[in-house]
């Protein structure tokens, strides 16, 4: 008999997890879904994408790795990544709160957002944090706010502006950031946009970025590198025409696609950073700095949702695990489960991976309404009531990016770190508290309750 193949670290990690949230009473009848992160896989994948450039990149360059918050707006997890020397991207005033509440330098933050008010702009230029210009509109106030700089002394922050290389879509067309009507950034193919974008520079010499982000899930790495290789052309283009090197620094953003199948990372920062190297070896010689965004591959792949089995039952000869889990946490997957599958683990009570032939069943939310359904006919361990299911690679996106349906509270999340040794203990930290009914009341106007009576 051919000796057993061990479990991928990660997947050893979880079910360690998974059994300790049991024994520890993270997961129980009153708080029956919990959220899990795995704090060595978010070390490791940090580790990983610093390396990764580090490898293709003459020495010297700067490189600076900008989380992209909304992918895991959570302060501890922002403080995190700030200790293994990632910085953030935000796109909105709540986000650059939070990555500010963690500690995050402003030389070490990036503001981006299709739709920034004057209020927004204004605060970024006072805590000299780096702004992207996403339009023309958008670059009138920044010329505003940077004459008022200079006029009273004051720097001004690293600007820059972001172009859409017009490359077209990847399988996920509601992701895809390069499409020919993509809202974001310039579009560089439309009619004089490009001449247009390269006078924009000439006359604004503080203007020293340029920003692209092709990339996202469903996109094919050799289209992102295309993106990112036109954004180094036009930078060539514009310092040329200026006659010096205006621009400094390339935002070649993020969207490392991340695989759902298995517990393998694939495609990896690596083989992205070698592809730059092949498709722009001029963008990494040291002369430009280099700025990314990544968000969902350095969180995805070490999450979890994990929830009680409230009752099984079938309809239709098909068995259903009724779960906690659902549209709440799961939103894209609910809707568009064909773009978003989410992969599924069995446990028993215990906490310990359920073992038995697989039978095909439906994994259901708590919203009321049909299609609130993880998965539909997948083939599991049987469920049976009291057993746990573990949504997995849920790490970016999910239990952050929450749905309030029937008034279902967030989830509770924690950390985790399975300490070496025989007993291989299991330390939890709480990253953000379960919501509780009191604060859903309060979030949905119960200090007004009389506001709409005569």
């Amino acid at each position: 008999m051919p000796p057993k193949t061990p479990p991928h670290p990660s997947a050893a990690r979880r079910d360690r997890a998974v059994r300790a949230a049991v024994e520890q009473g993270l997961i129980s009848d009153a708080t029956p879904l919990v959220a899990l992160l795995d704090v060595a896989g978010i070390r490791g994948s940090a580790a990983a994408l610093r390396a990764a450039f580090a490898e293709v990149t003459a020495p010297g360059t700067s490189v600076l790795h900008a989380f992209a918050v909304k992918a895991a707006p959570l302060v501890p997890v922002l403080r995190l990544l700030a200790a293994e020397g990632v910085g953030a991207e935000v796109a909105s005033p709540g986000e650059l709160a939070l990555a500010r509440a963690a500690g995050v330098r402003a030389d070490r933050t990036v503001l981006d957002s299709p739709a920034k008010t004057v209020t927004e702009l204004r605060e970024a230029f006072a805590l000299g944090i780096a702004v992207n210009a996403d339009n023309p509109q958008e670059l009138a106030r920044i010329d505003a706010l940077a004459g008022t700089a200079r006029a009273g002394g004051a720097p001004v922050p690293p600007c820059g502006l972001r172009v859409n290389p017009q490359l077209g879509a990847g399988s996920i067309g509601a992701l895809s950031t390069a499409t020919a009507t993509s809202k974001f950034g310039v579009a560089l193919r439309d009619e004089g946009a490009r001449a247009w974008v390269v006078r924009a520079y000439l006359d604004r010499p503080w203007l020293t970025r340029l920003h692209t982000h092709s990339g996202s899930q469903g996109v094919p790495l050799d289209l992102m590198a295309h993106g990112v290789r036109t954004l180094y052309e036009l930078a060539e283009e514009i310092n040329a025409a200026a006659g010096r090197r205006q621009i400094d620094t390339l935002d070649i953003g993020g969207g490392l696609p991340v695989n759902f199948t298995s517990d393998e990372e694939t495609p990896t920062y690596a083989a992205y950073a070698r592809l730059l190297g092949e498709t722009v070896p001029g963008m990494l010689d040291g002369r430009y700095a280099l700025v990314t965004e990544f968000g969902r591959s350095l969180l995805a792949k070490h999450g979890t949702v994990l929830s009680r089995v409230e009752y099984a039952k079938s309809a239709g000869g098909r068995p259903i695990a009724v779960t906690h889990a659902g549209a709440q946490v799961a939103t894209r997957t609910v809707y568009a489960p064909a773009a978003w599958p989410v992969r599924i683990a069995a446990y028993d009570a215990e906490g310990r991976p359920r073992p038995g032939p697989a039978v095909a069943q439906d994994i259901a939310g708590p919203a009321c309404f049909a299609g609130d359904l993880l998965a539909e006919n997948r083939p599991l361990p049987l469920l049976e009531q009291g057993d746990l299911v573990a949504a997995l690679d849920t790490g970016a996106y999910f239990f952050t990016a929450h749905y309030s349906y029937n008034s279902l509270a967030r989830p509770g999340i924690h950390g985790f770190v399975v300490k070496a040794g025989t007993g291989a203990e299991v330390r939890f930290a709480t990253v953000r508290g379960q919501q509780s009914t009191d604060e859903i009341v309060a979030e949905s106007g119960g200090a007004y309750g009389d506001a709409l009576l005569d």
